[in-house]
């Protein structure tokens, strides 16, 4: 719901960076890569209860996966390149709630498993609407210029990130925000298979 306001902010300062990586011969898959190093790393630290220090390592990693594309943009882009990039962010996404887990499986395992169930949902109702949109030749740049076909949604990456924030935040109270944030994914994926039926015709 946030991404397309946030990127008008962000794109700007990102595409600034990402010509001079790109002109400095980085890659945006190594970019996407040290994200999701970084991601994974910060997982670790709140499996460890690090959580100041997962907070800095959360957000660098999404710098880098803000700026993996800015990369592309400004240099030679590609599809493998749009493929790593959403399978390193679902990945990087599973492994924070995991990281909870771990932390604390009596306290958070049974919330930490609802918010990962519904993270798989809505994730499978985005990947399948960009698959039929691909099929329909659709394009859209509302959430920047992507290699496939973002659809829009009650929660996006933003919503997530400032989740994933206020978790390490205020870590003791996991379990009400995953069981709130989790049915909010719900109906987000709910909502897209909705508004699916209406742009694609599906028939029962």
């Amino acid at each position: 719901m946030l991404d397309a306001r946030a990127r008008r902010l962000i794109d700007p300062p990102l595409n600034a960076v990402g010509r001079v990586l790109a002109g400095r011969g980085i890659t945006p898959n190594a970019v996407t890569l040290a994200g999701l190093a970084l991601g994974l790393a910060a997982a670790a630290l709140i499996a460890l209860g690090v959580f100041a220090a997962a907070l800095t390592l959360l957000l660098v990693s999404r710098l880098a996966d803000g700026l993996d594309g800015a990369v592309a943009r400004a240099s030679r882009g590609s599809d493998y390149g749009g493929y790593l990039d959403i399978t390193s962010d679902f990945l990087f996404y599973g492994a924070v709630p995991f990281g909870f887990v771990l932390f604390d499986p009596a306290a958070n395992g049974l919330a930490g498993a609802f918010l990962l169930w519904s993270f798989y949902f809505n994730g499978a109702s985005f990947l399948g609407y960009a698959i039929l949109a691909e099929k329909k030749h659709m394009q859209t740049a509302a959430q920047g210029v992507k290699s496939l076909y973002y659809s829009n949604g009650l929660l996006e990456g933003t919503e997530t990130i400032l989740f994933f924030v206020l978790l390490c935040l205020l870590p003791g109270h996991f379990v009400p925000l995953a069981w709130a944030f989790g049915a909010l994914c719900f109906a987000s994926g709910a909502l897209r298979l909705y508004g699916a039926h209406a742009v694609f015709h599906l028939k029962e």
